[in-house]
């Protein structure tokens, strides 16, 4: 049997302490705080929309009234005037048309975002850490993962028996590694390393 190498009982140990560190009640309080957060941005956004279209109604019906006087007392300003006024007017409106535009964009986008998160939330909850658990309790299949992982692939015979492991070297050509039982385990690991190395 070959016997696991430093690097091997390395990972295996980065693995066991990611999996200490993942805590899906803690993911889903992140969640649900920003989902909170978007609720409260996106009032915020609806309210600054309503208040541009408020003011752009009064500035189309100021604009409106501008137009429509076509007779001028002695008070009103002088006709060149009365037009700068109105493309100041006319400025104003592009500038607030644009303002609705965009915050109508952010609400958009946050709504997706907000989407996003709901749909994130769903997923932990509907997460089982201890079908996980049970999972990651396989100690067999975990390490075959781990080793083919790092490149090899031990070739289980009719019997049960490894007798042969397929490496994948660092170049990405395969070689083929026949066990001998008469090679000591610290040959049988450098001579892996090697392999995988070339």
């Amino acid at each position: 049997m070959i016997s696991e190498s430093p690097e091997i009982e390395a990972i295996r140990g980065v693995i066991k302490q990611m999996t200490e560190m993942i805590d899906p009640d803690d993911d889903f309080m992140t969640i649900a705080t920003a989902e909170d957060k978007l609720r409260v941005s996106e009032a915020n956004r609806q309210k600054e929309i309503q208040d541009a279209h408020s003011h752009l109604k009064t500035l189309a019906r100021i604009l409106e009234a501008a137009r429509t006087s076509s007779t001028r007392a002695k008070s009103v300003p002088t006709a060149e005037a009365h037009v700068a006024a109105i493309n100041e007017l006319d400025r104003s409106l592009l500038s607030l048309k644009k303002s609705i535009s965009d915050a109508e964009e952010q609400v958009a986008s946050r709504e997706a975002e907000l989407a996003a998160l709901k749909e994130e939330a769903r997923r932990l909850e509907e997460y089982d850490p201890a079908l996980e658990h049970e999972k990651e309790l396989d100690g067999t299949a975990l390490r075959l993962t781990m080793y083919k992982g790092l490149g090899f692939e031990p070739l289980m015979e009719k019997d049960g028996t490894i007798k042969r492991i397929l490496i994948r070297s660092q170049s990405g050509d395969i070689h083929s590694f026949h066990l001998d039982e008469g090679m000591s385990d610290e040959d049988t690991t450098r001579r892996l390393w090697k392999l995988a190395a070339s």
